[in-house]
């Protein structure tokens, strides 16, 4: 597919959470294609970003959105960055919904307004699913972190209101070289073994960094891409492929560990949050293979050979 990023139009971009896992590559990406990056973040003075980015706070908004070719929201809280409980669920949607609310209050504002929002959301809007395939047309499913993601993208579709494209890139698991859910996967299958979660036919749906910053690229830069996209690779697994294919890439085996074992204790180190592991969703990109992206990696075991070696 022919990027629109050679367009001489396409010239500024704003990045709301622009230091986390995915949206410092992003930047680099961005920078390195020409693009003057600003990235928005709660903290300037304590971000170390790629050479070429600008840093401003949210109290220097609307200013900074005015006249951006595209901003894309990145920003929120980790959803496992420790259990759910009801403050850290106040702190998931406030830095999700709160945020992407100002962000669309200060385009308000601006007397020469953004041209196009790309908001971060998750697959987690469509919930669990019983291996059927998942494309953007189903609809939303049943919880809290469902229940999360749509009103988060319903912040997002405010910006609607104000003549502003919107694009919501609903991403599935992000494997990267550090950090991340890879590196969690990595550690104790090399100190000690692997094992599939629970029954291990829940869906995997996962994506290479490097994929999951191209469609954010696309979505910014190219006036066809609008509405949902699903940011997963066309390829989803079952959690115990995913398991083995890591397994032999590590050179490590896979335990058969009875489904009850592990199911107890995902459950016991992430309480409310083990639904989301042990269940699962087969999640594909319907509408960006539609639009013509054309994936980098589409199958896991390459994805794991270029992250791993």
């Amino acid at each position: 597919m022919e990027s629109h990023m050679s367009d001489n139009s396409f010239k500024k971009v704003v990045v709301a959470g622009g230091s986390g896992l995915v949206g410092r590559r992003l930047v680099e990406a961005l920078v390195g294609l020409g693009t003057q990056v600003t990235v928005l973040t709660r903290e300037p003075s304590r971000v170390s970003l790629p050479a070429g980015a600008a840093v401003h706070g949210y109290d220097d908004l609307p200013p900074v959105l005015e006249d951006a070719d595209a901003v894309i929201n990145l920003a929120g809280a980790s959803i496992a960055r420790k259990r759910w409980n009801k403050t850290y669920k106040r702190e998931l949607v406030e830095s999700r919904v709160g945020l992407t609310s100002r962000l669309v209050a200060a385009m308000v504002d601006c007397a020469m307004k953004p041209k196009t929002l790309v908001n971060a959301s998750a697959i987690g809007y469509y919930g669990p699913h019983n291996g059927e395939p998942i494309s953007e047309q189903d609809s939303e499913g049943e919880g809290f972190l469902p229940s999360l993601c749509a009103t988060w993208e319903k912040a997002a579709d405010e910006a609607l209101e104000l003549g502003i494209r919107v694009v919501k890139v609903r991403s599935g698991v992000v494997l990267t070289k550090s950090g991340g859910a890879l590196a969690k996967m990595v550690l104790p299958m090399k100190l000690f073994q692997g094992a599939k979660l629970g029954h291990g036919q829940q869906g995997f749906s996962w994506i290479h960094i490097e994929d999951i910053v191209g469609l954010y690229i696309e979505a910014a830069c190219n006036p066809a891409w609008k509405g949902t996209i699903n940011g997963t690779a066309p390829r989803p697994l079952t959690n115990e492929t995913f398991t083995h294919l890591l397994g032999a890439r590590l050179h490590r085996p896979v335990m058969p560990i009875p489904a009850f074992f592990t199911e107890m204790g995902v459950k016991f180190l992430l309480g409310e949050m083990a639904s989301e592991v042990l269940e699962g969703a087969f999640v594909y990109p319907a509408r960006a293979l539609k639009l013509g992206y054309r994936f980098r990696f589409e199958k896991a075991e390459d994805a794991l050979a270029d992250l791993l070696g």
